[in-house]
């Protein structure tokens, strides 16, 4: 007697189920198709097509011509991302035969284009006719220096730092010279 109760309203259930979608016999409609991105999607990309696209439309906005990825470079400054990871340091490279940017943030993380961008906003203190600064410019006139070719970049991070380099090939910044 006490299974009779328990056994209608799963009955009752799967009736209702089964008029709601009459067309599928165990009462409920299929999953839909997987998840397709929209089409605008674009997938990851990998740090070296990041930085590249990040820096050469920076270079693009003042009539430059695009860097090229140095796999060499960039392992100059991987070597010098981990150093000052490991050593707690902030500093330039010492003698580096490159250009070279940094970037460094404690208790988070950035993309490559808010690091990118970030170096690159110091053109708000750039006067090109003057060829002066007001405030810090090395970065961004490092990022758009005409005579540069080739770029390379890292990161490294000890889950609390994040540190960013990236040298460039030939380097710029050289004193009274015009970045482009």
């Amino acid at each position: 007697m006490r299974t009779l109760p328990l056994l209608v309203p799963l009955i009752v259930v799967s009736i209702a189920a089964q008029a709601q979608y009459p067309q599928y016999p165990w009462g409920y409609a299929p999953y839909p198709p997987p998840y397709r991105p929209p089409p605008a999607y674009a997938p990851p990309q990998s740090i070296e097509q990041e930085m590249l696209a990040a820096h050469n439309a920076i270079r693009a906005r003042v009539g430059e011509r695009p860097l090229v990825w140095s796999p060499q470079v960039a392992a100059v400054a991987q070597d010098w991302a981990n150093r000052l990871i490991a050593t707690g340091a902030f500093s330039h490279r010492p003698n580096n035969r490159y250009g070279e940017n940094l970037y460094e943030i404690s208790g988070g993380s950035m993309s490559v284009n808010e690091v990118v961008y970030g170096w690159a906003a110091e053109a708000r203190g750039y006067d090109i006719r003057t060829n002066t600064c007001a405030g810090v410019c090395g970065h961004y006139t490092q990022i758009v220096w005409a005579s540069t070719r080739a770029v390379g970049c890292a990161v490294a991070s000890n889950g609390y730092r994040q540190v960013w380099v990236c040298d460039y090939d030939p380097p710029g910044n050289i004193i009274g010279e015009r970045p482009y």
